[in-house]
């Protein structure tokens, strides 16, 4: 996979492909025999300010840490983005799901992993 703008992240997209951050950039979204699908901002119309850690959920939507936004947003497989998280964020720069239906996120600024379930915080 070639022509990428500085990766930073990859995670799983939809569909068995991946999907890659890309710093001050998109992400870009590659099918399961690494074909190039699109970028989710192209698709969306969404601006990213440094996306950086990247997830999907069992439902095949990808969710995306933002760090310069300070923001966790997620990306249906139709329609508009949806901001998950922006309050109490310093430097989102990881994002998982666990299994749980629980959303972790890797807060930089303050060496934490915050843990949210139903977009309320638990620790």
């Amino acid at each position: 996979m070639l022509g990428l703008e500085g990766p930073c992240w990859v995670g799983p997209g939809p569909d068995g492909g991946l999907a890659v951050s890309e710093e001050f950039g998109d992400v870009r979204l590659f099918g399961s025999a690494h074909q190039p699908l699109g970028s989710l901002g192209g698709w969306t119309g969404h601006t990213f300010g440094c996306p950086a850690g990247i997830c999907s959920n069992s439902e095949g939507n990808i969710i995306v840490a933002d760090e310069q936004r300070r923001q966790v947003t997620l990306f249906p497989r139709a329609g508009p983005p949806i901001c998950l998280v922006s309050e109490g964020l310093g430097q989102p720069l990881g994002v998982a799901c666990a299994p749980q239906g629980q959303l972790l996120v890797a807060d930089a600024k303050d060496n934490s992993i915050k843990v949210y379930q139903g977009l309320k915080e638990l620790a």
